[in-house]
C-alpha cells in the first residue's frame, strides 16, 4: 500500500507527515510526503522556496517530480533541512517546485498520483492558515498553502485536507477556525511524538514543535517568530480535524485566484493584490537586512544575564513557554547561532527544557 502526503506549506507540515503517518500506520510502507524545500532564512539564506534545480544528487520520481534522498545537497550558498530529514526519517520525501504556478504542482500532483497509484492521499497542514480568507490581520505566509490547496482542488483523484493543531501557527486563532473543523481525525500523543524526536532537536519549526509539545502535555502561553506572537497551548492543540476542501477553497480567495497561474511571480502577484503582501517579498526584505547585519557575539556570561531579562519580561506577558527559534531573534543571534545558543541553554539550565520548547522563569534554576 502506498500513501501520498502533500504537506501544505513545507517545513515543518513534513515533519508532522511523518509522525502522522507513523501514528495511523504504524510499521506499514512508508508514505511518500510531498513538500516545498522553504526553510526560510534560519537555514536558508536565500529567499522563497528552492526548485530541483537548486540541489545535487535528487532521484527522479516522473518528468516533473524528484525525491529528495539523504545524499543529495543544496547547492550554496542555498540551504535545506529536506536531506537531513531524509537521512532519519524512513519516508521518500519527493520535491514539490511552485516556480511554475499552479498548473506546475497541479501537474506533478497529477504525475506522481499516476505513478504511484496511492491508497490515499492527504493534505496536511499545522495551524490552519489553509483556511485563511486572506484578510486577516496575524495571517503572515498565505502563499504556500493557498498554491497547494489550488493544486490539490484541481487533481483528478480524492484528497482528504488535515488541520493539525487548530490555530499553533500563530496566524489564525482556534476560534476563527473552528467553524470549519470537521471531524476528529487523530489525536496525538506522546508515544506519537517519538517517531520524530530526534528531528526536533535540530528542526526550527515552530508550529510543528508546539503541536508535539501539546501531545506531550504541554500547557500555557508560547511566544513565537520574529514579533514574539502568542500561541495558546490547549487540549485542542494535538487534534488532527478533517475539513471539507470545497468549503476550504470557498474561503481561500487567495487558493481560488491563482488556481490558473503557470509562474510563481504570478502567485506572488495575486497574493500582494488580495493578501497586501507576498511572503516572499518580507524573505527579500528580511535577508537584504541580516546581509547589512553584523551577529552578534555569543558570549555566555552574556547571553545568560539577556535571558534573564528577557525571561522577566515574557512572564509579565503571561508567556510560559518559547521556541528556541524565537530566543535566537530575541537575544538578537542569527539563525546561523540557533544550535549553539541551545546547546548553551540545555548545558547550562537543563531543568528549563520542555522537549521540544523551552520554558519560561524569572529566576534561573
Amino acid at each position: 500500500m502506498t500513501r501520498l502526503i502533500v504537506a501544505a506549506g513545507g517545513g515543518g507540515d513534513a515533519v508532522a507527515a511523518a509522525m502522522l503517518d507513523a501514528a495511523l500506520y504504524g510499521d506499514d510502507d512508508q508514505a511518500v510526503i510531498l513538500t516545498y524545500a522553504w526553510d526560510r532564512l534560519l537555514i536558508d539564506p536565500l529567499p522563497g522556496p528552492r526548485g530541483a534545480d537548486s540541489f545535487t544528487g535528487l532521484t527522479p520520481i516522473t518528468s516533473a517530480v524528484w525525491s529528495v534522498p539523504a545524499e543529495a545537497r543544496p547547492v550554496p550558498p542555498a540551504g535545506s533541512t529536506l536531506p537531513r530529514l531524509a537521512a532519519e526519517l524512513p519516508h521518500t520525501f519527493a520535491l514539490l517546485d511552485p516556480h511554475h504556478g499552479a498548473e506546475g504542482v497541479t501537474r506533478q500532483l497529477e504525475e506522481l498520483v499516476g505513478h504511484l497509484e496511492p491508497e490515499s492521499i492527504d493534505l496536511l497542514d499545522v495551524g490552519g492558515d489553509i483556511l485563511a480568507r486572506g484578510d486577516e490581520p496575524t495571517l503572515k505566509s498565505p502563499l504556500a498553502d493557498a498554491l497547494t490547496l489550488a493544486a490539490c482542488c484541481q487533481v483528478n483523484a480524492p484528497v482528504r485536507l488535515l488541520v493539525a493543531g487548530p490555530g499553533l501557527d500563530g496566524e489564525l486563532s482556534l476560534d476563527d477556525l473552528r467553524g470549519m473543523l470537521g471531524p476528529v481525525v487523530h489525536t496525538f500523543t506522546a508515544k506519537d511524538t517519538e517517531p520524530v524526536s530526534s528531528v526536533l532537536e535540530w528542526h526550527p519549526s515552530e508550529a510543528t514543535a508546539m503541536l508535539t509539545a501539546t501531545a506531550r502535555g504541554l500547557r500555557g502561553t508560547c511566544e513565537v517568530r520574529d514579533a514574539g506572537l502568542p500561541v495558546p497551548l490547549t487540549n485542542e492543540g494535538p487534534s488532527v480535524n478533517q475539513v471539507d476542501m470545497d468549503e476550504a477553497l470557498s474561503r481561500n480567495e487567495l487558493a481560488r485566484a491563482i488556481m490558473t497561474t503557470a509562474t510563481l511571480d504570478e502567485v506572488e502577484a495575486y497574493s500582494r493584490e488580495i493578501c497586501g503582501y507576498s511572503e516572499i517579498d518580507y524573505e527579500r526584505n528580511k535577508a537584504a537586512w541580516l546581509k547589512d547585519q553584523r551577529p552578534t557575539e555569543l558570549v555566555p556570561t552574556t547571553v545568560l544575564a539577556e535571558l534573564d531579562q528577557f525571561e522577566t519580561e515574557a512572564r509579565s506577558r503571561g508567556v510560559t513557554h518559547t521556541t528556541f527559534r524565537h530566543l535566537t531573534e530575541a537575544l538578537n543571534l542569527n539563525g546561523a547561532q540557533r544550535q549553539d545558543l541551545r546547546e548553551l541553554l540545555l548545558n547550562s539550565r537543563p531543568k528549563q527544557y520542555d522537549a521540544p520548547l523551552w520554558r519560561i522563569t524569572t529566576q534561573p534554576e
